[in-house]
């Protein structure tokens, strides 16, 4: 198994899709697509977004995460980040690698409760701007300093203005986000 960092492509696209279905589900309306298009359209071109993969030794992924530059340039953010499998030990491996190699900072949720996400090697803790927990890897600015950026981030309510008012628009990024369910 091998961490890897997907190039722009077909792959990314169908790899950010399920990740995108993944961490927001089959019922959670149109957030799976704005979350993929407004990442596909804008922080990727952008180079404020990065979307890694552990993959299996055919190449398959097992796990994903997408890390979104802070504003700062300093540190990452994991935005979104799940695992393909029934386990999460290739999300625990995925995350474990790059909080080695990134300034990785990672709000607990659901999924990434603190315990878990201590398995993963981050390792400190500080308060954002809400008052909210966040888990930091040993190289991120923050662990040192306690002041924290956040991450860039897209208008999610112009993304679905776009929507709206270019059918054209929504058509093809539906189809590029059903294809890459599709794919895999």
């Amino acid at each position: 198994m091998k961490v890897v960092s997907l190039e722009p492509g077909a792959r990314r696209d169908a790899c950010l899709a399920r990740l995108c279905a993944a961490v927001h589900g089959t019922q959670a309306g149109l957030a799976p697509l704005v979350a993929f298009s407004g990442t596909r359209h804008l922080l990727f071109p952008a180079e404020a977004a990065r979307l890694w993969a552990l993959l299996d030794n055919k190449g398959r992924p097992l796990a994903l995460a997408l890390l979104v530059m802070d504003e700062s340039g300093e540190g990452m953010a994991v935005t979104l980040a799940a695992t393909l499998e029934e386990s999460r030990e290739p999300l625990r491996r995925l995350l474990h690698d790059l909080a080695l190699k990134a300034p990785l900072c990672i709000p607990p949720n659901e999924t990434l409760d603190e315990a878990f996400l201590g398995e993963c090697g981050i390792t400190r803790w500080v308060e954002n701007d809400r008052g909210e927990r966040v888990g930091l890897a040993f190289q991120h600015p923050a662990a040192l300093s306690g002041r924290l950026t956040p991450p860039l981030a897209f208008d999610e309510q112009a993304v679905l203005r776009r929507f709206k008012q270019e059918r054209a628009f929504f058509e093809a990024e539906r189809q590029a986000f059903v294809d890459g369910l599709g794919t895999g």
